[in-house]
């Protein structure tokens, strides 16, 4: 297993657990004590986790970004059916904008019904499943690659989106509050979503109900950005309704 295979799983077991001892991951992963100590150093000089004697503990602030293999498993069977929502939002021939994220990308998995789409994404993720449905045309945001993520960032990215312009923009998001609005764990990615924003006539933020009053590190736009917010069920309904006040149509998928 490579070295960032290994650390991935680490951080995967401590957001479930919280906390892991060495000798739990040498078992996990068929690695050595030195292996998973060097791996935990790493880790920590990322601030990913926190080493404590004979382990390490979960590490969780405003800038602390699950990893994607994380979010990918969690609150799945709403991330599916905000997808199947936002699909009424898309019609033959739109030119649409598709944000990085595991949701956005449930998006995608559910693009092959449609025709003559364009489809602007700076999410590898993305870019590679739809590289294999032929029928829509895919554009790409070029940029520094974030690792694990794969999302393109920078100015290239920012750049592409200043000179295009998109019917309907599908936002991820890391948070959504009254008062803060749209946050995300990282500024790079903040920045990008701030220009395609710029560039849509509609914006659409999809977003599962655990994303409500969470707080992130970068500011990314006010809710008055928003035109529609596909979240499922669970979410606060106070805070819907608040968010709806605001002029904002929420969908309860």
């Amino acid at each position: 297993m490579l070295a960032e295979e290994r650390q991935q799983q680490i951080l995967l077991t401590l957001h479930e657990r919280g906390v892991v001892s060495v000798a739990e991951l040498c078992e996990q992963l068929g690695a050595s004590d030195m292996t998973i100590r060097r791996d935990l150093l790493a880790l920590e000089s990322k601030g990913l986790l926190r080493r404590v004697h004979g382990g390490a503990v979960s590490v969780r602030d405003r800038s602390y970004e699950p990893p994607f293999l994380v979010r990918s498993r969690q609150q799945a069977a709403e991330k599916a059916r905000i997808a199947d929502a936002a699909l009424a939002c898309i019609q033959d021939g739109d030119s649409i904008a598709l944000d990085v994220g595991t949701t956005t990308l449930e998006i995608a998995r559910r693009l092959g019904r449609f025709h003559n789409l364009t489809i602007v994404t700076p999410s590898l993720h993305i870019a590679n499943l739809l590289a294999s449905r032929p029928g829509n045309r895919v554009i790409v945001a070029g940029g520094v690659l974030r690792y694990g993520e794969l999302s393109l960032v920078g100015n290239f990215a920012e750049r592409i989106f200043q000179e295009l312009f998109v019917d309907k923009l599908f936002l991820g998001i890391a948070g959504v509050d009254l008062e803060a609005g749209l946050t995300e764990y990282n500024l790079e990615d903040a920045q990008v979503k701030r220009a395609m924003l710029r560039s849509a006539k509609q914006c659409i933020v999809v977003a599962d109900a655990t994303k409500f009053g969470n707080v992130a590190f970068a500011a990314v736009a006010p809710l008055s950005a928003v035109h529609k917010l596909i979240t499922d069920a669970a979410a606060d309904a106070g805070m819907v309704q608040r968010i709806r006040e605001q002029g904002v149509e929420v969908i309860l998928a």
